[in-house]
């Protein structure tokens, strides 16, 4: 047994000898997150069922001020000034947690972080990029920062953030001055400067309006212009790309960090719930269990509850996410001739697609829109609906993925306020939430 999996034994003594003095009438992580105007899409057929905090163990020390950074001195982005951003940061990618929850609120946290700092140093440097030295030390700086006040010490290859991404990579303009003569910034700050996190994803008005001011400066390239066959060369499409980053770094020097940070993760979110994150292993038992118009409903049920285990042990995704990944997983088990709706033979819903926590095994979902792990005397805690059983929808013969804008499911972005009865219920909740991932992580490491 190693020692940090020893170290999760005592942390779980800890933490159940001190769970049991908790006050069941507070509930702080849900009175702050209370934000009923924040939902755009209710379930159709029931009323918004409560979320509830999911608490990680308590650290056995304060949580900032750990240890002291051994920084380089030799990167001159200003820490100090975006102190409040490195401590949400640290806290999002919070060591053993930080794998979990790296694609839906570590990762994006860390990149936000890393862009408001560059672009924040341009407004005193003039330069939207640092060159491969500085950049080495600028990523190690931060990544010693963050380490220091209790974030993963494995960020870089969780997130896959490299000192490359800190430079201008292919992109031919770094100087604000040269930016800002060459883009139209105005346009660009009018469409940005204050997002609607729900509808920019679909109507992508600060999104079309970054990838204009980053197509401007790519052209600047003299062999951008060259095409093959019409089609525009690789090259260009990657300079372009490249280009956001330049184009987001500037933006990020227009607005303070919180609102940059908000900005950041917006956009990022857009992404991240166009996809499903989760790798599908072979399905051949599925394909076995239910194939022949399923004669046996007990054994293709079996083969898929077995299937569908394994990626309940990936990471937490959010309620979009599930519903990209519902219709990926039903568009490969119709390619493996099974045509009947196995996800409502076997009762198969979104929560099911998630890491499961509990002593009931119950799903965790993240909210679509961003949020934040919290830290508070009780441990980081952050919101995952556990109650929501919104049945997966089975895909039809010519549907493809599913579309984050063409949604046929209603579901909320936030979650809703839980009751006020529940709050001894959240409290023993909590507890065996903790026991289940302290011995998942045990078996994990």
């Amino acid at each position: 047994m190693s020692c940090l999996q020893l170290l999760l034994i005592l942390v779980l003594c800890v933490h159940v000898s001190c769970c049991c003095g908790l006050d069941p009438r507070k509930d702080s992580v849900l009175t702050i997150r209370q934000r009923d105007s924040m939902l755009p899409m209710i379930p159709p057929t029931a009323a918004p069922k409560p979320f509830l905090p999911l608490l990680a163990p308590s650290p056995l020390a304060p949580f900032t001020n750990i240890t002291v950074p051994k920084v380089s001195g030799q990167c001159l982005l200003n820490f100090s000034a975006s102190e409040s951003l490195m401590s949400t940061t640290a806290i999002d990618c919070w060591s053993v947690f930080a794998p979990l929850l790296a694609n839906v609120i570590c990762c994006p946290q860390l990149e936000a972080t890393i862009t408001i700092l560059i672009g924040q140093s341009s407004k005193y440097t003039n330069v939207l990029a640092l060159n491969g030295t500085a950049a080495k030390y600028c990523l190690s700086d931060i990544k010693q920062i963050l380490v220091s006040q209790g974030a993963n010490d494995t960020l870089a290859q969780i997130c896959s953030v490299r000192s490359t991404d800190l430079t201008d990579a292919s992109c031919p303009i770094i100087d604000v001055t040269e930016f800002e003569e060459t883009v139209d910034t105005s346009k660009l700050v009018a469409a940005c400067q204050k997002i609607d996190l729900v509808k920019e994803c679909c109507a992508q008005t600060c999104q079309n309006a970054i990838l204009e001011a980053a197509t401007r400066i790519a052209s600047k390239a003299s062999d951008l212009l060259s095409t093959d066959g019409g089609r525009v060369l690789p090259d260009h499409i990657s300079r372009v790309n490249d280009c956001k980053n330049i184009v987001l770094r500037w933006l990020a020097s227009k607005f303070n960090p919180s609102h940059a940070k908000e900005l950041l993760r917006g956009l990022s979110n857009c992404k991240i719930n166009k996809v499903c994150p989760l790798v599908f292993p072979n399905m051949k038992h599925v394909a076995l269990g239910c194939g022949d118009e399923i004669r046996n409903q007990t054994a293709c049920c079996t083969a898929m509850d077995s299937y569908v285990s394994h990626l309940q042990k990936q990471s937490f995704i959010t309620n979009l996410q599930a519903l990209d990944c519902a219709a990926s997983l039903g568009m490969k088990l119709r390619k493996s001739n099974i045509t009947k709706d196995v996800y409502s033979l076997c009762h198969i819903s979104l929560k099911d697609f998630s890491l499961q926590v509990g002593s009931q095994a119950s799903g965790c979902l993240l909210p679509s829109l961003p949020s934040d792990a919290i830290f508070e005397s009780s441990g980081v805690s952050f919101l995952c609906d556990l109650n929501d059983n919104i049945p997966a929808p089975w895909p039809t013969s010519s549907q493809g993925a599913a579309s984050t804008c063409s949604k046929g499911v209603k579901i909320p972005a936030l979650p809703a306020a839980a009751s006020a009865e529940s709050g001894y219920y959240n409290n023993v909740l909590m507890l065996s939430l903790f026991i289940a991932f302290a011995m998942a992580l045990l078996i994990f490491l």
